[in-house]
Protein backbone atom coordinates (compact mmCIF):
# COMPACT_ATOMS: atom_id res chain seq x y z
CA UNK A 1 0.00 0.00 0.00
CA UNK A 2 1.09 3.63 -0.40
CA UNK A 3 2.96 4.84 2.67
CA UNK A 4 1.26 8.26 3.04
CA UNK A 5 -1.52 7.82 5.62
CA UNK A 6 -4.85 9.61 6.11
CA UNK A 7 -6.71 8.84 9.35
CA UNK A 8 -10.47 9.33 9.67
CA UNK A 9 -11.50 10.03 13.28
CA UNK A 10 -14.58 11.25 15.11
CA UNK A 11 -17.18 10.25 17.67
CA UNK A 12 -19.39 7.22 16.94
CA UNK A 13 -21.95 7.23 14.13
CA UNK A 14 -20.90 10.41 12.30
CA UNK A 15 -20.34 8.58 8.99
CA UNK A 16 -16.62 7.78 9.17
CA UNK A 17 -17.01 4.36 7.56
CA UNK A 18 -19.27 5.77 4.84
CA UNK A 19 -16.58 8.35 4.03
CA UNK A 20 -13.91 5.63 4.14
CA UNK A 21 -15.83 3.51 1.64
CA UNK A 22 -16.43 6.54 -0.58
CA UNK A 23 -12.72 7.41 -0.67
CA UNK A 24 -11.46 3.90 -1.40
CA UNK A 25 -14.19 3.27 -3.95
CA UNK A 26 -15.72 0.12 -2.53
CA UNK A 27 -17.53 -1.18 0.55
CA UNK A 28 -14.80 -2.38 2.88
CA UNK A 29 -15.92 -0.99 6.23
CA UNK A 30 -19.26 -2.18 7.56
CA UNK A 31 -21.86 0.60 7.52
CA UNK A 32 -24.85 0.43 9.85
CA UNK A 33 -26.91 2.91 11.84
CA UNK A 34 -25.81 1.26 15.08
CA UNK A 35 -23.08 3.35 16.80
CA UNK A 36 -19.77 1.59 17.39
CA UNK A 37 -19.78 -0.80 14.42
CA UNK A 38 -16.16 -0.04 13.52
CA UNK A 39 -13.88 -1.16 16.36
CA UNK A 40 -10.48 -1.88 14.83
CA UNK A 41 -8.69 0.39 12.40
CA UNK A 42 -8.96 -0.55 8.73
CA UNK A 43 -6.50 0.31 5.97
CA UNK A 44 -7.14 0.64 2.22
CA UNK A 45 -5.40 2.38 -0.73
CA UNK A 46 -6.79 5.67 -2.03
CA UNK A 47 -6.03 7.70 -5.17
CA UNK A 48 -6.98 11.28 -5.92
CA UNK A 49 -5.72 12.90 -9.11
CA UNK A 50 -2.75 10.56 -9.30
CA UNK A 51 -1.79 11.11 -5.66
CA UNK A 52 -1.80 7.84 -3.75
CA UNK A 53 -2.25 7.33 -0.03
CA UNK A 54 -3.63 4.86 2.47
CA UNK A 55 -6.84 5.71 4.30
CA UNK A 56 -7.38 4.50 7.87
CA UNK A 57 -10.90 4.06 9.25
CA UNK A 58 -11.13 4.06 13.05
CA UNK A 59 -13.69 3.28 15.70
CA UNK A 60 -15.71 6.10 17.18
CA UNK A 61 -13.84 7.94 19.95
CA UNK A 62 -15.58 8.53 23.29
CA UNK A 63 -13.16 10.33 25.58
CA UNK A 64 -15.07 10.07 28.85
CA UNK A 65 -16.12 6.41 28.65
CA UNK A 66 -13.94 3.96 30.56
CA UNK A 67 -15.65 0.77 29.34
CA UNK A 68 -12.73 -1.62 28.55
CA UNK A 69 -13.74 -2.12 24.93
CA UNK A 70 -14.29 1.62 24.43
CA UNK A 71 -10.84 2.29 25.87
CA UNK A 72 -9.29 -0.10 23.35
CA UNK A 73 -11.21 1.53 20.49
CA UNK A 74 -9.91 4.91 21.61
CA UNK A 75 -6.39 3.49 21.77
CA UNK A 76 -6.69 2.19 18.21
CA UNK A 77 -7.72 5.66 17.05
CA UNK A 78 -4.76 7.18 18.93
CA UNK A 79 -2.39 4.81 17.16
CA UNK A 80 -3.94 5.70 13.80
CA UNK A 81 -3.49 9.42 14.50
CA UNK A 82 0.13 8.85 15.51
CA UNK A 83 0.76 7.02 12.22
CA UNK A 84 -1.11 9.47 10.00
CA UNK A 85 0.23 12.26 7.79
CA UNK A 86 -3.19 13.96 7.81
CA UNK A 87 -6.30 13.63 9.99
CA UNK A 88 -9.91 13.99 8.87
CA UNK A 89 -11.94 15.00 11.95
CA UNK A 90 -15.52 14.06 11.04
CA UNK A 91 -18.59 15.59 12.71
CA UNK A 92 -22.30 15.11 12.06
CA UNK A 93 -23.85 18.21 10.51
CA UNK A 94 -27.36 16.98 11.25
CA UNK A 95 -26.60 16.80 14.99
CA UNK A 96 -24.71 20.08 15.21
CA UNK A 97 -21.82 20.54 17.63
CA UNK A 98 -21.94 18.12 20.57
CA UNK A 99 -19.98 18.03 23.80
CA UNK A 100 -18.13 14.98 22.46
CA UNK A 101 -17.11 16.97 19.37
CA UNK A 102 -15.74 19.76 21.56
CA UNK A 103 -13.79 17.30 23.73
CA UNK A 104 -12.31 15.60 20.71
CA UNK A 105 -11.41 18.93 19.09
CA UNK A 106 -9.53 19.90 22.26
CA UNK A 107 -7.66 16.59 22.21
CA UNK A 108 -6.76 16.91 18.53
CA UNK A 109 -5.20 20.34 19.00
CA UNK A 110 -2.29 18.61 20.73
CA UNK A 111 -1.47 16.77 17.50
CA UNK A 112 1.15 18.20 15.16
CA UNK A 113 -0.56 16.60 12.15
CA UNK A 114 -2.59 18.63 9.64
CA UNK A 115 -6.25 18.37 10.72
CA UNK A 116 -9.21 18.84 8.40
CA UNK A 117 -12.58 19.48 10.05
CA UNK A 118 -15.17 17.62 7.98
CA UNK A 119 -18.88 18.22 8.58
CA UNK A 120 -20.70 15.23 7.13
CA UNK A 121 -24.38 14.52 6.36
CA UNK A 122 -24.96 17.95 4.80
CA UNK A 123 -27.47 16.57 2.32
CA UNK A 124 -29.38 19.79 1.53
CA UNK A 125 -28.77 23.55 1.29
CA UNK A 126 -30.12 24.25 4.78
CA UNK A 127 -27.72 21.77 6.37
CA UNK A 128 -24.85 23.22 4.33
CA UNK A 129 -25.59 26.71 5.68
CA UNK A 130 -26.01 25.51 9.25
CA UNK A 131 -22.60 23.81 9.13
CA UNK A 132 -20.97 27.23 9.61
CA UNK A 133 -21.52 26.81 13.37
CA UNK A 134 -18.62 24.34 13.40
CA UNK A 135 -16.18 27.24 13.01
CA UNK A 136 -16.76 27.63 16.76
CA UNK A 137 -14.49 24.60 17.29
CA UNK A 138 -11.53 26.69 16.19
CA UNK A 139 -10.15 24.05 13.84
CA UNK A 140 -9.78 26.36 10.83
CA UNK A 141 -11.62 25.81 7.57
CA UNK A 142 -14.78 23.72 7.69
CA UNK A 143 -15.27 21.26 4.83
CA UNK A 144 -18.96 20.53 4.36
CA UNK A 145 -19.68 17.20 2.64
CA UNK A 146 -22.13 14.40 2.11
CA UNK A 147 -20.22 11.12 2.16
CA UNK A 148 -23.32 9.26 0.97
CA UNK A 149 -23.71 11.38 -2.17
CA UNK A 150 -20.08 12.46 -2.63
CA UNK A 151 -20.89 16.18 -2.43
CA UNK A 152 -18.10 18.54 -1.35
CA UNK A 153 -15.30 15.98 -1.47
CA UNK A 154 -13.33 17.59 -4.29
CA UNK A 155 -12.17 20.69 -2.38
CA UNK A 156 -11.43 18.60 0.71
CA UNK A 157 -9.31 16.04 -1.12
CA UNK A 158 -7.45 18.67 -3.15
CA UNK A 159 -6.29 20.27 0.10
CA UNK A 160 -5.55 16.93 1.81
CA UNK A 161 -3.23 15.62 -0.91
CA UNK A 162 -1.33 18.93 -0.86
CA UNK A 163 -0.11 18.24 2.69
CA UNK A 164 0.83 14.59 2.13
CA UNK A 165 4.50 13.59 1.71
CA UNK A 166 5.51 13.56 -1.93
CA UNK A 167 6.96 10.50 -3.65
CA UNK A 168 5.88 8.32 -0.74
CA UNK A 169 4.31 5.56 -2.78
CA UNK A 170 5.38 2.00 -2.09
CA UNK A 171 4.82 -0.37 -5.01
CA UNK A 172 2.74 -3.48 -4.41
CA UNK A 173 4.98 -6.53 -4.32
CA UNK A 174 3.73 -9.21 -6.70
CA UNK A 175 5.39 -11.79 -4.44
CA UNK A 176 3.47 -10.72 -1.35
CA UNK A 177 2.14 -13.70 0.61
CA UNK A 178 -1.36 -13.03 1.91
CA UNK A 179 -2.30 -14.85 5.11
CA UNK A 180 -5.92 -14.82 6.28
CA UNK A 181 -6.31 -15.66 9.97
CA UNK A 182 -9.69 -17.41 10.15
CA UNK A 183 -11.65 -19.43 12.68
CA UNK A 184 -14.62 -19.59 14.99
CA UNK A 185 -15.23 -16.64 17.33
CA UNK A 186 -13.06 -16.44 20.43
CA UNK A 187 -10.39 -18.97 19.46
CA UNK A 188 -7.63 -16.35 19.71
CA UNK A 189 -7.28 -15.06 16.14
CA UNK A 190 -6.60 -11.47 17.17
CA UNK A 191 -4.22 -12.60 19.93
CA UNK A 192 -2.30 -14.64 17.36
CA UNK A 193 -2.17 -11.65 15.00
CA UNK A 194 -0.81 -9.45 17.77
CA UNK A 195 1.74 -12.10 18.78
CA UNK A 196 2.95 -12.32 15.18
CA UNK A 197 3.26 -8.57 14.86
CA UNK A 198 4.71 -8.02 18.30
CA UNK A 199 2.35 -5.13 18.96
CA UNK A 200 -1.30 -4.49 19.80
CA UNK A 201 -2.28 -3.97 16.18
CA UNK A 202 -5.85 -5.24 16.60
CA UNK A 203 -8.22 -5.21 19.53
CA UNK A 204 -8.02 -8.34 21.67
CA UNK A 205 -11.06 -9.18 23.76
CA UNK A 206 -12.57 -12.37 25.20
CA UNK A 207 -15.97 -11.28 23.83
CA UNK A 208 -16.88 -13.48 20.83
CA UNK A 209 -17.31 -11.45 17.67
CA UNK A 210 -15.17 -8.47 18.75
CA UNK A 211 -13.44 -8.28 15.39
CA UNK A 212 -16.11 -7.39 12.85
CA UNK A 213 -14.14 -6.34 9.78
CA UNK A 214 -11.21 -7.95 8.00
CA UNK A 215 -8.03 -6.01 8.82
CA UNK A 216 -4.92 -5.91 6.63
CA UNK A 217 -1.43 -5.42 8.04
CA UNK A 218 1.83 -5.58 6.13
CA UNK A 219 5.01 -6.97 7.64
CA UNK A 220 8.41 -8.14 6.46
CA UNK A 221 10.10 -11.41 7.42
CA UNK A 222 13.53 -12.33 6.07
CA UNK A 223 12.94 -10.21 2.98
CA UNK A 224 9.47 -11.66 2.36
CA UNK A 225 6.52 -9.25 2.33
CA UNK A 226 3.47 -10.64 4.11
CA UNK A 227 -0.04 -9.24 4.19
CA UNK A 228 -1.70 -10.45 7.38
CA UNK A 229 -5.51 -10.39 7.43
CA UNK A 230 -7.30 -10.75 10.77
CA UNK A 231 -10.95 -11.64 10.21
CA UNK A 232 -14.17 -11.78 12.16
CA UNK A 233 -15.20 -15.05 13.77
CA UNK A 234 -17.34 -17.16 11.45
CA UNK A 235 -20.61 -18.49 12.84
CA UNK A 236 -23.28 -20.67 11.28
CA UNK A 237 -25.21 -18.59 8.73
CA UNK A 238 -28.62 -19.43 10.24
CA UNK A 239 -27.62 -17.78 13.51
CA UNK A 240 -26.53 -14.51 11.96
CA UNK A 241 -28.79 -13.95 8.96
CA UNK A 242 -30.17 -10.40 9.09
CA UNK A 243 -27.72 -9.29 11.76
CA UNK A 244 -24.49 -7.32 11.62
CA UNK A 245 -22.53 -10.55 11.98
CA UNK A 246 -24.01 -11.78 8.71
CA UNK A 247 -21.90 -9.15 6.97
CA UNK A 248 -18.80 -10.01 8.98
CA UNK A 249 -18.98 -13.58 7.65
CA UNK A 250 -19.09 -12.18 4.13
CA UNK A 251 -15.98 -10.13 4.95
CA UNK A 252 -14.21 -13.24 6.28
CA UNK A 253 -15.07 -15.24 3.18
CA UNK A 254 -13.88 -12.36 1.02
CA UNK A 255 -10.60 -12.40 2.95
CA UNK A 256 -10.28 -16.10 2.16
CA UNK A 257 -10.94 -15.43 -1.52
CA UNK A 258 -8.04 -13.00 -1.75
CA UNK A 259 -5.56 -14.78 0.51
CA UNK A 260 -2.75 -17.13 -0.39
CA UNK A 261 -2.91 -19.16 2.82
CA UNK A 262 -5.84 -19.70 5.14
CA UNK A 263 -4.50 -19.93 8.69
CA UNK A 264 -7.33 -21.69 10.53
CA UNK A 265 -7.13 -21.18 14.29
CA UNK A 266 -8.61 -23.78 16.67
CA UNK A 267 -8.96 -23.68 20.45
CA UNK A 268 -6.81 -26.54 21.75
CA UNK A 269 -8.91 -26.91 24.87
CA UNK A 270 -12.15 -27.19 22.88
CA UNK A 271 -10.74 -29.86 20.60
CA UNK A 272 -12.07 -30.22 17.06
CA UNK A 273 -15.59 -28.86 16.61
CA UNK A 274 -17.97 -28.94 13.66
CA UNK A 275 -17.46 -25.19 13.37
CA UNK A 276 -13.69 -25.69 12.99
CA UNK A 277 -14.24 -28.19 10.19
CA UNK A 278 -16.63 -25.87 8.44
CA UNK A 279 -14.31 -22.85 8.63
CA UNK A 280 -11.29 -24.85 7.45
CA UNK A 281 -13.46 -26.15 4.62
CA UNK A 282 -13.96 -22.60 3.31
CA UNK A 283 -10.23 -22.27 2.56
CA UNK A 284 -10.07 -25.78 1.12
CA UNK A 285 -13.06 -25.22 -1.17
CA UNK A 286 -11.55 -21.94 -2.35
CA UNK A 287 -8.39 -23.79 -3.38
CA UNK A 288 -6.18 -21.94 -0.91
CA UNK A 289 -3.18 -23.26 0.95
CA UNK A 290 -4.01 -24.18 4.55
CA UNK A 291 -2.27 -24.25 7.91
CA UNK A 292 -4.09 -25.42 11.04
CA UNK A 293 -3.04 -23.60 14.21
CA UNK A 294 -3.97 -25.22 17.52
CA UNK A 295 -3.98 -22.17 19.79
CA UNK A 296 -4.15 -22.06 23.61
CA UNK A 297 -2.03 -25.21 23.73
CA UNK A 298 -0.65 -24.03 27.08
CA UNK A 299 -4.05 -24.95 28.55
CA UNK A 300 -3.59 -28.52 27.32
CA UNK A 301 0.15 -28.92 27.92
CA UNK A 302 0.86 -26.67 30.90
CA UNK A 303 4.51 -27.66 30.96
CA UNK A 304 5.40 -25.46 27.97
CA UNK A 305 4.84 -22.25 29.94
CA UNK A 306 7.35 -23.54 32.52
CA UNK A 307 9.98 -24.13 29.86
CA UNK A 308 9.52 -27.89 29.59
CA UNK A 309 9.64 -29.79 26.31
CA UNK A 310 6.25 -30.09 24.60
CA UNK A 311 4.48 -33.37 25.24
CA UNK A 312 4.70 -35.08 21.84
CA UNK A 313 2.18 -37.72 22.81
CA UNK A 314 -0.50 -35.06 23.33
CA UNK A 315 0.30 -33.49 19.96
CA UNK A 316 0.27 -36.86 18.20
CA UNK A 317 -3.08 -37.74 19.74
CA UNK A 318 -4.61 -34.43 18.61
CA UNK A 319 -3.11 -34.84 15.13
CA UNK A 320 -4.46 -38.38 14.82
CA UNK A 321 -7.96 -37.22 15.77
CA UNK A 322 -7.77 -34.26 13.41
CA UNK A 323 -6.69 -36.42 10.45
CA UNK A 324 -9.48 -38.86 11.22
CA UNK A 325 -12.19 -36.22 11.56
CA UNK A 326 -11.03 -33.87 8.79
CA UNK A 327 -9.68 -36.19 6.06
CA UNK A 328 -10.08 -33.60 3.29
CA UNK A 329 -7.27 -31.59 4.92
CA UNK A 330 -4.74 -34.41 5.03
CA UNK A 331 -2.21 -32.10 3.32
CA UNK A 332 -2.51 -29.29 5.92
CA UNK A 333 0.25 -29.07 8.55
CA UNK A 334 -0.69 -28.57 12.20
CA UNK A 335 1.11 -26.07 14.41
CA UNK A 336 0.58 -26.15 18.18
CA UNK A 337 1.02 -22.73 19.74
CA UNK A 338 0.07 -20.36 22.52
CA UNK A 339 -0.43 -16.82 21.30
CA UNK A 340 -0.64 -15.55 24.88
CA UNK A 341 2.78 -16.95 25.79
CA UNK A 342 4.18 -16.56 22.23
CA UNK A 343 4.95 -20.27 22.12
CA UNK A 344 5.68 -21.46 18.53
CA UNK A 345 4.34 -18.21 17.01
CA UNK A 346 7.34 -18.03 14.68
CA UNK A 347 6.59 -21.57 13.55
CA UNK A 348 3.13 -20.43 12.46
CA UNK A 349 4.63 -17.92 10.02
CA UNK A 350 7.37 -20.29 8.84
CA UNK A 351 4.82 -23.02 8.15
CA UNK A 352 2.47 -20.61 6.36
CA UNK A 353 5.30 -19.36 4.13
CA UNK A 354 6.24 -22.95 3.32
CA UNK A 355 2.60 -23.68 2.42
CA UNK A 356 2.55 -20.61 0.18
CA UNK A 357 5.65 -21.88 -1.59
CA UNK A 358 4.00 -25.26 -2.18
CA UNK A 359 0.87 -23.49 -3.41
CA UNK A 360 2.93 -21.83 -6.17
CA UNK A 361 5.10 -24.85 -7.07
CA UNK A 362 4.91 -26.02 -10.69
CA UNK A 363 6.12 -29.45 -11.83
CA UNK A 364 7.65 -29.60 -15.29
CA UNK A 365 5.62 -31.38 -17.96
CA UNK A 366 8.27 -34.06 -18.52
CA UNK A 367 8.51 -34.83 -14.79
CA UNK A 368 4.75 -34.90 -14.37
CA UNK A 369 4.36 -37.34 -17.29
CA UNK A 370 7.01 -39.60 -15.78
CA UNK A 371 5.10 -39.68 -12.47
CA UNK A 372 1.82 -40.48 -14.25
CA UNK A 373 3.40 -43.21 -16.37
CA UNK A 374 4.95 -44.88 -13.33
CA UNK A 375 1.65 -44.62 -11.46
CA UNK A 376 -0.31 -46.42 -14.18
CA UNK A 377 2.35 -49.13 -14.49
CA UNK A 378 2.32 -49.71 -10.71
CA UNK A 379 -1.47 -49.76 -10.47
CA UNK A 380 -3.29 -50.25 -13.80
CA UNK A 381 -6.91 -49.23 -14.00
CA UNK A 382 -9.45 -51.32 -15.89
CA UNK A 383 -13.25 -51.36 -15.90
CA UNK A 384 -15.68 -53.30 -18.09
CA UNK A 385 -12.72 -54.72 -20.00
CA UNK A 386 -11.35 -51.29 -20.85
CA UNK A 387 -7.87 -50.20 -19.69
CA UNK A 388 -7.20 -46.63 -18.63
CA UNK A 389 -4.58 -44.92 -20.77
CA UNK A 390 -2.98 -41.63 -19.76
CA UNK A 391 -1.57 -40.01 -22.87
CA UNK A 392 -0.41 -36.69 -21.55
CA UNK A 393 -0.31 -34.63 -18.36
CA UNK A 394 0.49 -30.99 -17.75
CA UNK A 395 0.19 -28.40 -14.99
CA UNK A 396 -1.42 -25.38 -16.67
CA UNK A 397 -1.71 -23.32 -13.50
CA UNK A 398 -0.71 -23.08 -9.86
CA UNK A 399 -2.24 -21.56 -6.71
CA UNK A 400 -3.53 -24.20 -6.35
CA UNK A 401 -1.40 -26.63 -8.38
CA UNK A 402 -3.74 -27.92 -11.07
CA UNK A 403 -2.96 -31.08 -13.07
CA UNK A 404 -4.69 -31.63 -16.40
CA UNK A 405 -4.62 -35.25 -17.62
CA UNK A 406 -5.62 -36.39 -21.12
CA UNK A 407 -6.92 -39.95 -21.15
CA UNK A 408 -8.74 -42.35 -23.43
CA UNK A 409 -11.88 -42.32 -21.25
CA UNK A 410 -12.40 -39.84 -18.34
CA UNK A 411 -15.06 -42.10 -16.81
CA UNK A 412 -12.34 -44.64 -15.97
CA UNK A 413 -10.85 -42.27 -13.40
CA UNK A 414 -13.04 -42.55 -10.34
CA UNK A 415 -12.53 -40.53 -7.17
CA UNK A 416 -10.42 -43.27 -5.55
CA UNK A 417 -8.06 -43.48 -8.52
CA UNK A 418 -7.80 -39.71 -8.68
CA UNK A 419 -6.75 -39.77 -5.02
CA UNK A 420 -4.21 -42.46 -5.88
CA UNK A 421 -2.69 -40.27 -8.59
CA UNK A 422 -2.56 -37.34 -6.18
CA UNK A 423 -0.74 -39.48 -3.62
CA UNK A 424 1.79 -40.55 -6.26
CA UNK A 425 2.49 -36.89 -6.99
CA UNK A 426 2.83 -36.09 -3.29
CA UNK A 427 5.23 -39.02 -2.84
CA UNK A 428 7.70 -37.10 -5.03
CA UNK A 429 6.59 -33.51 -4.35
CA UNK A 430 4.84 -33.36 -0.95
CA UNK A 431 3.03 -30.07 -1.65
CA UNK A 432 2.57 -29.72 2.10
CA UNK A 433 -0.11 -27.19 2.92
CA UNK A 434 -1.80 -26.99 -0.47
CA UNK A 435 -4.54 -28.93 -2.25
CA UNK A 436 -3.84 -30.43 -5.67
CA UNK A 437 -6.59 -30.18 -8.26
CA UNK A 438 -6.75 -32.99 -10.85
CA UNK A 439 -8.87 -32.61 -13.96
CA UNK A 440 -9.27 -35.11 -16.80
CA UNK A 441 -10.01 -34.59 -20.49
CA UNK A 442 -10.60 -36.95 -23.36
CA UNK A 443 -7.43 -37.33 -25.41
CA UNK A 444 -9.00 -36.05 -28.61
CA UNK A 445 -9.12 -32.59 -27.04
CA UNK A 446 -5.36 -32.37 -26.36
CA UNK A 447 -4.54 -29.68 -28.88
CA UNK A 448 -7.56 -27.51 -28.07
CA UNK A 449 -7.21 -27.79 -24.26
CA UNK A 450 -3.44 -27.54 -23.98
CA UNK A 451 -3.07 -24.83 -26.59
Amino acid sequence: MPSALIAIVGRPNVGKSTLFNRLVGRRIAIVDDTPGITRDRLYAPFDWGGHEATVIDTGGIVLNNEDPLTVQVRRQADIAMDEADAILFVCDGADGITAADRDLADALRASDRPIFLVVNKADNNRQVQEASEFYELGMGQVYVISAVHGHGLGDLLDDVVDVLPKDSEVGEDADTVRLAVIGRPNVGKSSLTNAILGEDRVIVSPIPGTTRDAIDTRLERDGQTILLIDTAGIRRAGKIQGSIEYYTVLRAKTAIDRCTVGVTVLDGLDGITDGDKRVAGFAHEAGKASVIVINKWDLVDEGIIRGKRPDKALMEEFTFNFRKQVPFLSYAPLVFCSAQHRFSVSEVIDTALSAASSHALRISTSELNRIMRDAVIAHPRMERGKHLKIYYATMPRVQPPTVLIFVNDPELIHFSYERYLENRIRAVYPFEGTPIVIRTRKAENIEREAG
